[in-house]
């Protein structure tokens, strides 16, 4: 997939290394993914790992990991550790799994608001569609929370992000993206000082698949009045 001098293509080993730069470039101080976990994840399943090259320089300017999961193996708020099997994504379900679950997407920060991340996100829904998968979800750390938490509640929150009363680097982009709200998790990602800790739970329903009962029964969602 190309675009604006963007190749998304499918991670290989030789990528390992730049990944680990370009966590370290949009989370300083935090740990990288190892190069055991990105050994794992190409390992269990290849298909689902992207990265996003800029065809003149050769850099990855950004990367997406996601598994197949198996929905009732969970609740609605695990947390990221428990969902990805510990970063190593171990408990890729393809086989009874309809869920392709987003574990990470990133963005070199010079390269955000540049179209890197919507090439990424539509690599993962072609993917779903290839796939034939029922849905997308993931967990959407809401990254601008820690500058409201004296005043708001998660949800709250969430609630004025979706209604446009408020902007969230990441939630409001994926609902940019055609997702929706479906719950919001606590502790998803404990040491978070961003999102204390806090995430969405976003879901995008494929629509090759889904029936009249998929969008019934899905959990109450979080939409604009």
């Amino acid at each position: 997939m190309t675009a604006g001098g963007i190749v998304v293509r499918t991670t290989m080993p030789a990528d390992f290394e730049a990944i680990r730069e370009l966590s370290n470039a949009v989370y300083p101080g935090s740990p990288t993914w190892t190069h055991a976990q990105l050994a794992s994840h190409h390992a269990v399943f290849p298909e689902g790992q992207f990265v996003a090259v800029d065809e003149s320089s050769g850099q990855v300017v950004g990367m997406a990991a996601s598994l197949i999961v198996w929905w009732n193996d969970y609740e609605m708020t695990t947390n990221w550790r428990d969902f990805t099997g510990g970063g190593m994504f171990t408990n890729h379900d393809p086989k009874k799994g309809r869920t392709l679950y987003g574990a990470e997407v990133m963005v070199h920060p010079s390269r955000q608001g540049t179209g890197v991340g919507k090439c990424l996100y539509q690599a993962r829904r072609a993917l779903t569609l290839r796939r034939g998968l029922l849905r997308i979800r993931a967990g959407a750390r809401l990254r601008n929370y820690h500058r409201h938490a004296e005043t708001l509640s998660p949800e709250e929150y969430v609630i004025k992000v979706v209604r446009e009363e408020l902007g969230d680097p990441t939630l409001s982009f994926q609902l940019k993206r055609g997702f929706v709200v479906i719950a919001v998790a606590q502790n998803y990602l404990r040491n978070d000082p961003e999102s204390l800790g806090h995430a969405a739970v976003i879901e995008w329903l494929n629509p090759a698949v889904a029936t009249a009962e998929d969008y019934r029964s899905r959990p109450p969602t979080y939409l604009r009045d």
